[in-house]
């Protein structure tokens, strides 16, 4: 069986880290953590001042991101698993319906904000369309609303 763990660095995409481990046996399955770095179109504030160029902002996002994918392929691989990361970017939604596509994966596994209303409308929701155009099967874990402040 092929997973396809979709992260980012969030309590959600933990949330789904720990739905794969409860939920699947690590016999014959084969994950693949993929992270999906968004391209910058300005510097974001958590940067200014360690970054002089757009360029150096995305090189290091991809590099938070490599570490990112790495951490959670460790917590995978101790729980028994195969497991192999794939960084890209683009657009979190098309990548990872197109990862899905390609690699032939059985399943996603994705977290979800859980967002309602105009915040749904103006963020939009990634998870409902990964389960809307996904080629296979999607686990949307999600966290209780007690743990979501």
């Amino acid at each position: 069986m092929k997973i396809l763990l979709a992260i980012d660095d969030s309590k959600w995409s933990e949330a789904a880290t720990h739905a794969l481990i409860r939920q699947m046996r690590p016999e014959n399955v084969g994950v693949c953590v993929f992270h999906v770095v968004v391209p910058l179109v300005i510097i974001p504030y958590n940067y200014m001042g360690q970054v002089e160029t757009l360029e150096a902002a995305q090189q290091e996002r991809l590099k938070e991101g490599k570490e990112l994918v790495e951490r959670t392929a460790q917590q995978l691989q101790a729980g028994g698993f195969k497991v192999h990361t794939v960084i890209e970017e683009g657009d979190p939604k098309s990548a990872i319906i197109d990862k899905a596509t390609h690699w032939n994966a059985d399943v996603v596994f994705v977290g979800s904000h859980g967002r309602k209303g105009i915040d749904r409308f103006l963020l939009g929701s990634a998870s409902e369309a990964i389960l809307r155009h996904a080629p296979c099967s999607v686990e949307i874990a999600r966290i209780p609303a007690t743990e979501k402040a």
